[in-house]
């Protein structure tokens, strides 16, 4: 059997929905899935943690990349996304993205999206780090992801999509051979439903996003708090690549005790002219790299780090006072009023800007065709690692993986899972009663190993110190040690509290929140200590040198039935193929050393 039969602890589920396929997330992945899905008759259901339109796709700025562009083509694409991925790119995913990328966005604006455009009517294509061409499309200037997103909450609405809001997933649900047969959920007291329910399928998409709420100061919204990965991982799918966290070099820095989501400051501003400029207004990215502030975001984020070390500052400045106030006004609107909502006017003044967690370009491994090492589930968009970004994803292409991997996705799950085939056979559209849910098959308590220990809600300030602290933009031996050991702490505490009936934390959004990013910050933390080289967006302080003859290797992370993260290194740079199959044996896994 498939799952590890490790659970949240949930109330039973009080009601129930069928479905052909459930869709996780409402971002670009999960909305591209859906309306896929819907369009082949597939009975789809979109569950969304909050509204269907606040997810990380509508904090987009910069836009989306593909080969638009007259004289630019995938292979130059290509090139550009390996380059950035510092050796641990799957090209055969790469190739897919670039390939099928134009494509994809030309059905995106079919679907109702609406670019920017030049004098003569054809889309504006600008250019971001690591690209040696301007090949991404923007909307609204500087808010791409608001426009997709309203182009897709529009599109589902109009195609009359089933959707929950206010729901968090809780945990996948098995039959006894181990397959997919759908979601665990709570709903928060919004809509036709109320509290832990199910929602029976036979094909579930993961598409919840990132996980940036592990660290204290993130570009992420309060939602993404890596419940899809967590999910995974007690469902008995495997994670990679989970070490290499992208910190989006140019955040608006708003003192040294920020907390939670900070101000995005685009790649774009650069892409446009900007320049990066310490106190003195030298600028110290050229001579560093040949693109000087348009090199790859791990290493604007590194020189970046760099400059402060050196001159004991907490943050550099980003200086566009040359555009002048309606460029401006223009091209950067969102970015302007952020900025001056702040106190900072850029018309006239250099931003203040330092590095913060922004993108995880691994997560719960898939094929090309989305699938993972679970039968039926599914992962597209941040929460999954495809192979596209390697150890640091070329700027823009996260839009385009969401996009071109929920197809490919609604392509499969359309030829494996035909419709009306989920579940026991039950009226059309009737809800169940919570008699019926137990006699689906629901659990009454999620599986046979046992609840997961709660942590209060508290707890999820204290995971986030100790990453930012410990597994942040810098990091060695010693300072993974420290976090390793106040994460064990945590879960230590949250096991002893369980065993006393007036200490357990209490079931609720809060709760399990914390609890899943407890899960994602110690598969982190085992990964990042186990990469003892720096590549790509992990930076080691006390192994400084890359190291391909030793690790241009991959680490795939799993969680075993008895709670144990077993870590294994990939024989090569390519991926193992993903066969989903019962869990594999830990013969050629060993354990982190953490």
């Amino acid at each position: 059997m498939t799952s590890t039969g490790i659970r949240l602890n949930a109330p039973a589920p009080g009601w129930s929905i069928d479905a052909d396929v459930v869709v996780v997330g409402s971002g670009v992945a999960g909305l591209t899935a859906a309306l896929r899905c819907t369009a082949v008759g597939l009975r789809t259901v979109v569950v969304t943690k909050a509204l269907l339109d606040d997810g990380s796709t509508r904090w987009a700025q910069g836009g989306i990349a593909a080969a638009l562009g007259e004289g630019d083509t995938p292979g130059q694409h290509l090139d550009d996304t390996l380059v950035a991925g510092a050796g641990l790119c799957d090209e055969e995913a790469v190739r897919t993205l670039v390939t099928e990328g134009p494509d994809a966005v030309r059905r995106l604006i079919a679907t109702g999206a609406r670019f920017d455009t030049d004098g003569s009517g054809d889309i504006a294509l600008t250019r971001e780090g690591g690209h040696h061409r301007r090949r991404i499309a923007h909307a609204g200037g500087d808010a791409t992801g608001a426009e997709i997103s309203r182009a897709l909450v529009t599109a589902i609405r109009d195609g009359a999509v089933r959707v929950i809001e206010h729901a968090l997933v809780l945990d996948l649900l098995t039959d006894e051979q181990g397959r997919t047969a759908g979601i665990t959920l709570h709903v928060m007291g919004e809509g036709q439903h109320d509290g832990v329910g199910a929602v029976h399928a036979p094909a579930v998409v993961l598409a919840t996003g990132g996980m940036g709420q592990v660290f204290s100061a993130t570009t992420n919204p309060p939602v993404s708090t890596g419940d899809g990965v967590a999910l995974a991982l007690r469902a008995g799918a495997e994670v990679s690549d989970l070490e290499f966290v992208q910190f989006h070099p140019t955040v608006l820095w708003l003192g040294p005790d920020s907390e939670g989501q900070q101000p995005l400051v685009s790649e774009a501003v650069r892409g446009e002219g900007a320049h990066l400029v310490d106190a003195s207004g030298t600028r110290f990215m050229v001579g560093q790299h040949e693109l000087a502030e348009l090199a790859p975001r791990d290493i604007v984020a590194k020189g970046i780090m760099r400059r402060m070390q050196e001159q004991g500052a907490d943050h550099m400045l980003l200086d566009a006072r040359h555009f002048g106030a309606e460029m401006w006004e223009n091209r950067f609107p969102t970015i302007l009023a952020a900025c001056r909502a702040h106190g900072i006017d850029p018309v006239t003044e250099p931003i203040p800007v330092a590095p913060a967690a922004h993108y995880a370009s691994g997560g719960v491994r898939t094929d090309l065709h989305g699938r993972t090492t679970v039968p039926g589930l599914y992962a597209c968009g941040e929460v999954a690692c495809t192979g596209v970004h390697g150890a640091n994803r070329l700027a823009s292409n996260s839009l385009l993986e969401g996009l071109v991997f929920a197809e490919r996705i609604a392509r499969t799950v359309a030829g494996t899972h035909a419709a009306g085939a989920a579940g026991p056979v039950r009226p059309a559209g009737r809800d169940t009663t919570p008699a019926d849910a137990r006699a689906a098959g629901v659990p009454a308590e999620g599986g046979s190993r046992g609840p997961v220990p709660l942590l209060v809600p508290e707890a999820r300030r204290e995971i986030q110190r100790i990453m930012t602290d410990g597994a942040g933009v810098l990091r060695s031996a010693a300072s993974l040690d420290d976090a390793a050991d106040a994460l064990e702490a945590l879960h230590l505490s949250a096991l002893h509290d369980a065993e006393e009936f007036d200490k357990a934390a209490e079931p609720g959004v809060e709760s399990w929140e914390a609890t899943n990013l407890l899960l994602v910050a110690r598969v982190l933390v085992a990964a990042a200590h186990e990469r003892t080289e720096t590549r790509g967006c992990h930076w080691r302080e006390d192994h400084p040198g890359r190291d391909d003859a030793g690790w241009r290797r991959h680490i795939v992370v799993r969680l075993t039935p008895d709670r144990r993260l077993v870590v294994r290194r990939t024989p090569s740079e390519a991926f193992p193929p993903v066969r989903p199959t019962s869990v594999p044996t830990p013969t050629a896994d060993r354990e982190p050393q953490p």
